[in-house]
């Protein structure tokens, strides 16, 4: 739906504005105030669930992949109203996504780099088709899913660095903030992450039983001595990519508008996750598990350097995550050439423009009869209250394709305290060891037509959609404890609508 087309339709709600809702996007300084009255009416909870609300079948806007195939690549379109020159920087950043590093020092000298330690040779490794990672089973190596590391503050300095938000975590001494399992020769990998699993029976209403896969991680073969008794983890999975874009695109006084109020009766306390830019401004993460990256240049300059060991102008250590306690791998070559980082930053930009780019898939049936019933589940439940169903995104957006879309993401891009079970007990920037980023639910329903081994949460640990929802606690325990407590239809009618997504 482009930028007119959505005007024509604010235009048509505007003798239904409602001023009160008007006033809660005041914040919003890229609007003047009719265009916020009629945002304000448009972004309205639904008034009943007979049938779909407009536009609900195009999540993403203008930008919405529609009349393709629903296939394994439905993830890897373009945005819709891309222009010819565009798509033309889109293609370049796929060859970029889904190019495989080699070590230096190489022939092919725009490839090298790699590592020395790391843990995928590609973006496209981890993200599988644009994808979730996938869970390694039994002693199959991990690629796209991997443990983040780090350790509580020892001195007033490091205490200090965390409060002024310097850094978001300390790193472990030896074997820095992620684990990785593989190295270039001649070198070791710092470790093996290990998995065991356990099953935990979930008795819901109707007589139904569900079995909850618990896990366990460690650290096998430490490749450089022991690391500090004090370690923290974290399993982290790779993310879907489409639409982050268009989440860049939401103005940020909306995601503050759904923080605290401090009256949500199922004590729903969404948290921003305040952070540092490149520059060093302080500014709303909004990418990655616990929010703490700012935009995507710096999410994927962080994926090139912990992931691939691969140097960029936003983090130009050419040897990753190698840290001065492994001399080994600091000794070795790595790949700049002609004083540039790794990745050079008209690469990084290929690559930030290919993943602001990848378009969320139209839904499916979302004029069926269960689906609806599922979605008046879904707000009955309420489940939206942190999965924020719509918005509107900026009229003055970064890139034009991203300006004033009716998009539904179904986030609110706030941290919230998800229970004990699913906390991994490591802060992390403004997120304790239980808060976790809403993550979005567009494309949900699509994870495992496009990589059938996908699964659920920041670990994989959920093996279906029904399985996620019974690990929330926390602030979701509340809604979480309403889907137990319904009858088998309705649990079958939300996860139809999930589906749908």
């Amino acid at each position: 739906m482009r930028a007119p087309v959505l005007a024509a339709v604010l235009c048509c709600l505007a003798t239904f504005a409602s001023p009160g809702r008007a006033e809660l996007l005041a914040h919003r300084d890229d609007l003047d105030a009719p265009t916020r009255e009629r945002v304000a009416e448009i972004l309205r909870p639904p008034a009943g669930f007979t049938e779909p609300e407009r536009f609900e079948n195009l999540p993403g806007g203008a930008t919405t992949v529609r009349d393709k195939r629903v296939d394994a690549d439905i993830f890897s379109h373009p945005s819709s109203n891309l222009d010819f020159e565009g798509r033309q920087r889109f293609q370049i950043g796929n060859g970029l996504f889904r190019k495989d590093w080699v070590s230096a020092p190489s022939s092919t000298q725009a490839s090298d780099g790699l590592g020395p330690l790391f843990n995928a040779r590609s973006c496209q490794g981890c993200h599988l088709k644009d994808g979730r990672g996938t869970v390694p089973d039994g002693d199959e190596p991990a690629v796209s899913l991997f443990l983040r590391l780090s350790v509580p503050p020892r001195s007033d300095d490091e205490r200090a660095q965390l409060e002024r938000g310097e850094r978001a975590v300390i790193p472990e001494p030896t074997y820095g903030g992620q684990l990785q399992n593989f190295a270039v020769a001649g070198l070791p990998a710092e470790g093996r992450m290990t998995i065991r699993w356990r099953e935990r029976r979930v008795e819901l209403a109707g007589d139904e039983v569900v079995s909850l896969r618990v896990p366990e991680y460690g650290i096998a073969d430490f490749g450089y001595g022991p690391p500090r008794d004090d370690l923290m983890v974290s399993p982290r999975l790779a993310s879907p990519m489409p639409g982050l874009g268009l989440l860049a695109a939401i103005h940020e006084a909306d995601i503050l508008a759904n923080a605290d109020l401090g009256n949500d009766p199922d004590g729903v306390s969404g948290k921003p996750a305040w952070t540092r830019a490149p520059d060093g401004s302080r500014v709303l993460g909004r990418f990655g598990w616990k929010a703490g990256q700012p935009g995507i240049a710096s999410q994927a300059a962080h994926a090139f350097a912990g992931d691939m060991g691969l140097s960029t102008p936003l983090l130009p250590d050419h040897h990753g995550d190698c840290t001065p306690a492994q001399s080994p791998c600091r000794e070795l070559p790595h790949g700049a050439n002609d004083g540039a980082e790794e990745v050079p930053a008209e690469l990084l930009e290929f690559v930030a423009f290919y993943s602001s780019n990848l378009a969320v898939p139209a839904r499916r049936d979302v004029d069926d009869p269960q689906v609806l019933a599922g979605k008046r589940l879904f707000h009955e439940a309420r489940c939206n209250g942190c999965h924020v169903p719509k918005y509107v995104t900026r009229r003055d957006a970064a890139q034009p394709e991203h300006r004033f879309q009716l998009i539904w993401p179904y986030t609110d891009l706030l941290l919230h305290d998800m229970g004990e079970d699913l906390a991994d007990h490591r802060p992390e920037g403004l997120a304790d060891g239980r808060e976790w980023r809403t993550p979005p639910l567009w494309g949900v329903g699509l994870a495992q037509t496009v990589n059938p081994r996908a699964s659920f949460l920041h670990d994989g640990r959920a093996r279906s959609l029904l399985e996620a929802i019974l690990w929330h606690g926390g602030e979701a325990q509340a809604a979480r404890d309403r889907v137990v407590r319904m009858t088998p239809q309705q649990r079958a009618d939300l996860i139809r609508f999930l589906e749908s997504l």
